[in-house]
């Protein structure tokens, strides 16, 4: 009934046809409507659909590009039997005409030589029994003109995680979008659409700004036209195109640009292992390799340790590497020179095209490597200031640095990759807030994470974070107790690499479980229309939310005016009776950061093993307790308390 009337109040009576509650049953852990089944594992073939809508992917190309080649995707019925193609535009030659297995497909392959005038250009195909067909295709002024001064994403920045769904609905009018598969609307089940979107987000950046976020991570937000379940983003069905239920390409751009007003960057989040099986690609399988497909159902075993183990048997390698994520999700082969022609190119439009800032690459274990490394090369190579780094949900300081092809332990390539998400130091940051300290665990497990960074080639461009859409929030974590939170809160915010922060981190949000459990998900509280509770305005904020965020901003603002924080040295000390201290330096500025593993009141007495770091300095100022002086020999730490001191 609640949802029934939210649909009549906020969508019009007209869309909530598809919100019959004969779809739903009483479980909130509902994965798709009751007449909706469950996705199917099949062995796909090329044999060409007939009725197809017709593409040329990329849409439009630049001039004076790095790399002067382009190919582009031709999707019609039958294009196959145009062999032939010319252009008759000065700068451009046609070197290749590729087809597939599938006679829908043609692969046109170009060289732009540098100096070639923007404009829009004629592909004339001919066949031998067909009438000649004429394409127009465009050439842009590259925009490199105004990347003067722009910033590569790095340690001086803050990013702020948003899953578009859950954060704000602001155009309550494409919550449900004629004709798209799933059309339904339920802020009472996890694994439906809320309604949140990419205007709910511009609305908030003054929000974002104020906090002292300076870059957005969003979960995906291209097409994901599945029947059920893709709230998420991570099917894609559209490499081109927004999701509508999120907005339109050019509301992206508006985000991009809106964004940088205020000095926020943007981070796009791709997935190159695996798209959803309504994808036209999948629909009508351009070729038999494009695919990983098995005689059966065959899941990925998730076991990283494959892919470098050099005991490793070739079968569990396959297993890791070509096992799919889901029915619904067919893992693509990168291996397929088209397909990865495809997926490189679709990276370098969206980036000139929204000009955005910065990539994280989902999955990126699972990826060909050889392909990943290419990716990566490539889109540096386009452009130079773009900000990547690949997520590594791995076990080990040593698995997780071998995908940075980091010092000793290279690949048999360079991978290009500069960071990653780093998994080590969330483990070892939970491990020391969640248990006593030994000669290894506990809070030495911080220390002995960071000792391994001579493994990087550099670890500051690693992203480190206390939590994310596929694990449980740190405030239900660490059993709702602010003094821990603070404390994991504040070494997030002073550790080496670049700090990311999960949205509603800020006021408190919890949940269990992330993309596997109820809550982890949750809408924030003001962002949906009928909203009991508005938290993103200061004035309704109190208790815990009103005490989190304005920690976080504190601690947020002091970090983003902190040399030492931004860019300094990092310098650890081993943890002596359970009380940790490490110093940031940069230039004259020193930041002093204390943690106390203990369950008990710990006071630091002993200052002479810091010297070489104090230089001398007795007192600081407490930015984590917004003290202007305190002295350092006697400082008191609560249990499990971390203290941020500037000498």
């Amino acid at each position: 009934m609640q949802t029934l009337l939210f649909c009549a109040l906020v969508l019009g009576a007209a869309s909530c046809r598809a919100q019959d509650p004969a779809i739903y049953n009483d479980d909130p852990m509902q994965e798709r409507a009751l007449n909706v089944p469950e996705s199917e594992y099949q062995l796909r073939q090329p044999t060409g659909l007939a009725e197809v809508a017709s593409r040329i992917e990329p849409p439009n190309w630049w001039v004076d590009m790095e790399n002067t080649k382009l190919e582009i995707l031709i999707y019609e019925k039958e294009i196959a039997d145009y062999g032939s193609v010319i252009i008759d535009y000065q700068g451009i030659t046609v070197e290749y005409v590729k087809r597939q297995a599938n006679p829908n497909y043609l692969f046109v392959g170009l060289n732009i030589a540098p100096g070639t005038q923007p404009g829009s250009l004629k592909l004339h195909l001919a066949a031998r029994d067909r009438a000649k067909k004429t394409i127009s295709y465009n050439l842009l002024p590259h925009p490199r003109k105004t990347w003067k001064g722009r910033e590569q994403l790095g340690q001086q920045d803050l990013i702020y995680l948003i899953m578009p769904d859950r954060f704000a609905n602001g155009d309550p009018s494409n919550d449900v979008v004629e004709g798209t598969k799933d059309q339904l609307l339920n802020r009472n089940k996890f694994f439906f659409r809320h309604g949140g979107d990419l205007q709910g987000i511009i609305d908030r950046l003054g929000y974002l700004e104020e906090l002292g976020i300076t870059a957005l991570w969003l979960n995906p937000v291209l097409e994901n036209d599945q029947p059920y379940a893709s709230y998420h983003g991570y099917a894609t069905t559209d490499h081109y195109r927004i999701d509508r239920r999120f907005g339109t390409n050019e509301k992206y751009r508006e985000l991009c640009a809106k964004a940088h007003d205020k000095g926020i960057k943007v981070i796009m989040d791709v997935i190159f292992n695996h798209v959803g099986d309504e994808h036209y690609l999948m629909r009508d399988l351009p070729d038999n390799d494009w695919i990983h497909q098995w005689p059966e159902y065959t899941k990925t075993t998730y076991r990283a340790p494959t892919l470098l183990d050099p005991n490793a048997s070739e079968y569990d390698r396959r297993l890791m590497t070509d096992g799919w994520f889901d029915k619904h999700m067919p893992d693509l082969n990168q291996q397929q020179p088209q397909l990865a022609n495809y997926l490189i190119q679709n990276s370098i439009w969206w980036t000139l095209f929204s000009d955005q800032d910065a990539y994280r690459i989902d999955t990126y274990a699972y990826a060909d490597g050889a392909f990943a490394a290419e990716w990566n090369r490539r889109l540096q190579q386009e452009i130079p200031h773009l900000g990547i780094y690949g997520e590594t949900w791995v076990h080990g300081a040593a698995i997780q640095a071998w995908f940075t092809g980091g010092r000793g332990i290279h690949q048999d390539f360079d991978t290009h990759l500069p960071g990653v998400t780093d998994f080590q130091l969330y483990y070892a940051i939970n491990e020391a807030l969640g248990q006593t300290p030994g000669w290894t665990n506990g809070v030495n497990r911080i220390y002995y994470t960071l000792a391994k960074d001579y493994l990087y080639a550099d670890p500051t461009k690693n992203v480190v974070f206390l939590d994310n859409h596929d694990i449980a929030r740190i405030f239900t974590t660490l059993g709702e107790d602010k003094t821990k939170v603070k404390s994991a809160l504040s070494m997030l915010l002073t550790m080496r690499g670049i700090p990311m922060l999960y949205y509603g981190t800020e006021v408190g949000l919890t949940g269990a479980g992330g993309a596997f459990g109820e809550g982890g998900r949750v809408d924030f509280p003001g962002g949906f229309p009928g909203d009991e509770t508005n938290l993103f305005d200061d004035e309704k904020r109190t208790g815990t939310s009103e005490e989190l965020h304005d920690f976080i901003q504190r601690m947020a603002v002091f970090r983003k005016n902190s040399k030492a924080l931004t860019e300094g040295s990092f310098t650890q000390f081993v943890p002596r009776d359970g009380l940790y201290i490490y110093f940031r330096r940069a230039g004259d500025e020193t930041i002093m950061v204390l943690f106390n593993g203990n369950d008990k009141t710990v006071t630091l007495e002993d200052l002479q093993p810091y010297q070489e770091m104090l230089a001398g300095y007795r007192t600081g100022e407490d930015i984590s307790r917004g003290i202007k002086e305190v002295m350092i020999q006697g400082l008191e730490l609560e249990g499990k308390e971390t203290r941020v001191i500037k000498l």
